[in-house]
């Protein structure tokens, strides 16, 4: 049941990302919808469109934000840690997914920037 929740999520925000071409901004930004919840560290987010951002993209850390369409709410902005794109993932697919509980949203793993071939990953506190 996990698998198959977070194979919709991703299927609508694959959906999404296709029907949105201009989502993709300058600046290492896009603009992501998800059609139910997901989990970032520390927070989920209900369904909805996010602006997803390096905060400062030629500096040494790795600062994602993610905030609404209106850049007036930040959701999340943590430390990532930076990595390659796999090479099976499709060049259309800005995030990957987790594993989650049941009943608990899918918890993004990366975001890769559209037309990037580095991501960047979210860092998890292990338990």
């Amino acid at each position: 049941m996990r698998n198959i929740k977070a194979l919709v999520v991703l299927c609508a925000v694959l959906v999404s990302v296709a029907a949105h071409g201009a989502g993709t901004l300058p600046n290492h930004r896009n603009v992501l919808t998800f059609s139910g919840p997901v989990a970032l560290p520390g927070v989920s987010l209900t369904a909805g469109s996010y602006i997803f951002e390096i905060m400062d993209p030629n500096a040494s850390t790795d600062v994602v934000a993610v905030m609404n369409r209106d850049h007036t709410r930040v959701f999340y902005m943590g430390l990532t840690q930076r990595i390659e794109r796999p090479a099976s993932l499709p060049a259309d697919r800005p995030v990957t997914f987790g594993e989650s509980t049941r009943g608990a949203p899918a918890p993004i793993t990366a975001w890769y920037p559209l037309g990037e071939s580095r991501g960047y990953e979210f860092l998890y506190a292990r338990r």
